[in-house]
């Protein structure tokens, strides 16, 4: 196996605009997704951050808002953020909140994850899931760093990749990758936790995790 930056550097990058174009058009029917491949991871994902009621939680990449429910049901007396490149996933996962969770301090607005419009350390935790394989070897980097940077001082990143350790599903995504890379990104799992050590971070839990046939992998990590 390659060196984990080197592997990535293999990869392509990621452009962004067709990105928001493609996530856009499927915000509708993305949920079903969500429902069926990702709520499990999500709900793992939440139970080991040890984010508790109070905190100042920013998801990136909210995608259809099923974990953003999740974070604004846990965090009633907090303040939770949602950010998402495309502005029809952000406004959807703003009106769900709303809906649900009427009293909650919750917003969710358009925004590029590699330039955050908060000041430095604004939060106490930060999720991301499903984010890493959509960006480039860079724009992993710049989104790393501006994540450590508005976390406070031992503030965590709890963040979900898409699993690598089964052949068969390696095979059928490299196949749908190659037909929509900008739906589907690549696989960086592998190669991820050497890349967030490497810009200040200490891994503190790791769990991987199937629903369906599809495999997650769970990092919780810690500003340094």
């Amino acid at each position: 196996m390659l060196p984990p930056v080197e592997e990535l550097a293999l990869v392509p990058q990621a452009i962004a605009g067709r990105t928001r174009r493609v996530y856009d058009l499927l915000s509708g029917v993305y949920p079903a997704s969500s429902f069926l491949f990702h709520s499990r991871a999500h709900k793992l994902a939440l139970e080991m951050s040890g984010v508790r009621d109070g905190m100042r939680v920013l998801e990136i990449a909210t995608g259809s808002g099923e974990m953003f429910g999740r974070l604004t049901e846990r965090n009633r007396n907090g303040h939770t953020v949602g950010i998402d490149l495309s502005p029809n996933m952000a406004a959807r996962t703003q009106r769900l909140a709303r809906r649900h969770y009427p009293l909650a301090r919750a917003h969710c607005q358009a925004v590029d994850a590699r330039r955050l419009p908060f000041r430095d350390g604004t939060f106490d935790a930060v999720f991301c899931c499903y984010l890493f394989e959509l960006l480039g070897t860079d724009q992993i980097l710049e989104t790393l760093g501006e994540i450590r940077r508005v976390l406070r001082a031992q503030g965590t990143l709890t963040t979900t990749l898409i699993g690598q350790n089964t052949k068969l599903f390696n095979g059928a995504y490299r196949v749908a990758s190659s037909v929509i890379p900008s739906f589907w990104g690549r696989q960086v799992e592998a190669g991820m936790p050497a890349v967030i050590r490497g810009v200040g971070f200490r891994i503190e839990g790791d769990r991987s995790y199937r629903q369906s046939f599809y495999p997650s992998r769970v990092l919780c990590c810690r500003k340094e």
